[in-house]
């Protein structure tokens, strides 16, 4: 009998959490969102840090005063530096991004195409071109982005603030700058897109799909369809580097919410072309489908190699029977086939609300497994249930969970929740 166990802690360094608050300082920054948590909990060592304060912070803010000072010697860096540092008790994360970019306008010069000329001459080489993924840059250089965006979205200026988000999203991403752009001037915009998807640099082709997602998390929305930026995707997809194929793999994920078949069709599409490699195909259709499938959408699972459920059972399914706020559901099954078979295994949770009624539905991913004819595998889940979480509010009664497998519910159980 072979036993798989999902308990894992995740491990998180420095540069994983850089690549997940790039998006969210962006997202809260430009959209105004409720503020996110400053405080991060690190896994190993345990301790807490503000993010506010690793990010922004006297070095940093002097760091970037010196560099424009380098391009620009009548760059006043003392009165520049107090004018930042004085704000930034008070200011979270996200405000100090826009602090720093206010600061920048009134300490350059008044004219825009000169102040954007010196922001662009003080930026530092481009990220190393050799890597493929997880090369993020330095976030002390977001206020350029922003910078961009606020002070030169205009007809007047447009080309020159193009060519600008450009250069800056090679040293650190301008996907939630561009997106001002796009709305305020869609067909320029478009056109220097579509244009830079063949960029030789990979930040550059990134920008193109990610700037374009139609549902990028929290962003800014955009008015494009489908037939505007598949053109761009179609080109991106066969792209040497995770970075940018990931990023496609994101934006069809998003189009599937609304289009499931114009993806479905898609990627097909582009794996009978042969113009990417099997390997990062695979990838790109798994990361892509991975709504659809957790819909149970038959012609997705057929198109990552899965069937239905036929010949699959759970036997001996074990679970919490009541669960108190702050612990943890533990569940645990075997899964057995009467012949080999390839299987997805999610749990959907069904949380009940503040009226009491179960009805709030997330799904869960538990499993990839090969099945050998009648080999039992035995799965086993630990799902905290933390109080004050920052996703969902959590409120007692009765939860339930359905353990689904090849797009099919094979199992129902229920458990209470306590305060």
């Amino acid at each position: 009998m072979l036993r798989v166990g999902t308990d894992k802690r995740q491990l998180f360094t420095e540069c994983m959490i850089k690549s997940i608050l790039r998006s969210w300082i962006f997202i809260n920054h430009y959209t105004k969102q409720p503020q996110l948590h400053r405080v991060i909990t690190m896994s190993t060592p345990s301790e807490k840090f503000l993010l506010k304060d690793h990010l922004f912070n006297k070095q940093k803010v002097a760091f970037l005063a010196e560099r424009i000072y380098n391009v620009h010697p009548q760059f006043n860096v003392q009165q520049f530096k107090h004018d930042v540092l004085a704000e930034f008790p008070q200011l979270e994360l996200k405000q100090r991004i826009t602090h720093i970019s206010t600061c920048l306008q009134k300490h350059l010069p008044d004219s825009y195409p000169t102040a954007v000329h010196i922001i662009c001459n003080a930026l530092p080489e481009p990220l190393d071109e050799s890597l493929t993924d997880n090369d993020f840059g330095d976030f002390i250089y977001a206020p350029f982005g922003e910078f961009v965006a606020r002070y030169g979205c205009t007809s007047t200026h447009l080309t020159i603030s193009l060519q600008a988000l450009k250069e800056i999203t090679k040293r650190f991403s301008t996907e939630f700058a561009i997106r001002f752009f796009i709305n305020a001037f869609p067909q320029e915009t478009m056109a220097e897109l579509s244009n830079w998807c063949n960029d030789s640099n990979y930040h550059v082709r990134r920008l193109c799909s990610e700037g374009t997602r139609p549902s990028l998390p929290w962003a800014q929305k955009v008015t494009l369809d489908t037939k505007t930026t598949l053109p761009i995707l179609t080109t991106l997809f066969a792209d040497s580097t995770r970075y940018v194929t990931r990023s496609v793999a994101n934006h069809l994920n998003d189009i599937s919410k609304t289009e499931p078949q114009v993806v479905l069709d898609t990627l097909s599409a582009w794996k009978n072309s042969g113009k990417q490699q099997p390997e990062e195909m695979d990838f790109i259709i798994k990361h892509a489908l991975r709504t659809l499938v957790k819909q149970g959408n038959p012609e997705a699972l057929r198109l990552l190699g899965f069937g239905n459920s036929n010949h699959i059972q759970l036997h001996n399914v074990q679970h919490s029977t009541t669960v108190l706020v702050g612990n943890a559901l533990e569940f645990s099954f075997e899964i057995t086939s009467k012949q080999e078979k390839s299987a997805i295994v999610d749990y959907i949770l069904t949380f009940t609300n503040k009226q009491g009624i179960t009805a709030n539905k997330k799904v869960f991913k538990l499993k990839t497994l090969s099945l050998q004819k009648n080999t039992p595998v035995v799965v086993t889940k630990r799902h905290p249930l933390r109080a004050n979480m920052t996703t969902r509010q959590l409120y007692p009664g009765t939860h339930t969970v359905d353990i689904q497998v090849n797009g099919t519910v094979l199992h129902t159980f229920s458990f209470e929740l306590v305060m």
